[in-house]
């Protein structure tokens, strides 16, 4: 079964867009995805091929398929996890796609393959439990183990609960790569949606030092002049 879904994958590949994938997520040298492998295949159609497979496959082996050297694949396996933790009634079973994602975080190892994964499964997982293991993920000196605890809070957000997303922030607020910035931001602006006293209160403390990206992906849905306000250094 895995290689007739590596096959439904592969079929669908084009090299023209393979190529355009490989400059967007950055796998030339020295790039945040050096060495990644693409065929150039779309999400709606790993969406549709997943949701064809995600109770086909074992995770044992979606626990193979994760460490694929094709991005989509990974992708897709992703999506497949989330599917698979999202329409379990089985807690044992959840927790075995929570276990399976922690020990393959190294093959989460772009932004999209976060993104698509993080909240849906170990935030959703961490829910009513200790968020310890995100603030370890946040220190580990490794960028997708960071972007992966700042993305696992949008379903904390999601639920109206939001100081675990601020101590991360703050805790993440001087980081060196734009792409921790972005994530910071976003998640901020997604607080600011729901309560935007809340989101206000900490930017009015942290706005001056905070990356100017992570300060515009942030203020972002602000009125103009509320924008103009941070952007300008008046708050």
């Amino acid at each position: 079964m895995k290689h007739d879904f590596i096959h439904s994958l592969q079929s669908r590949g084009n090299l023209g867009s393979a190529d355009s994938h490989a400059k967007f997520f950055k796998s030339y040298p020295g790039g945040y995805g050096e060495g990644d492998k693409f065929w150039g295949i779309s999400v709606p159609t790993q969406r549709s091929i997943g949701k064809h497979y995600y109770r086909l496959l074992s995770l044992e082996d979606m626990s193979e398929l994760i460490h694929h050297e094709v991005h989509e694949v990974r992708l897709t396996t992703l999506m497949m996890l989330v599917s698979r933790f999202e329409k379990s009634k089985d807690e044992k079973e959840k927790e075995a796609i929570a276990k399976l994602y922690l020990d393959n975080l190294e093959y989460v190892n772009n932004w999209d393959l976060v993104d698509s994964s993080a909240h849906h499964i170990l935030g959703a997982w961490l829910l009513d439990k200790p968020h310890t293991l995100l603030f370890e993920l946040a220190k580990s000196d490794h960028l997708w183990k960071q972007r992966v605890a700042m993305i696992s809070c949008y379903h904390f957000i999601r639920k109206n609960r939001y100081a675990t997303t601020l101590e991360l922030a703050e805790l993440l607020l001087h980081h060196k790569h734009d792409l921790i910035h972005k994530a910071v931001g976003w998640m901020l602006r997604e607080i600011g949606n729901r309560d935007y006293a809340t989101e206000y209160t900490f930017l009015k403390q942290h706005y001056h030092t905070m990356p100017r990206t992570m300060l515009r992906y942030a203020i972002e849905k602000f009125d103009e002049d509320v924008r103009q306000d941070f952007l300008k250094g008046r708050v």
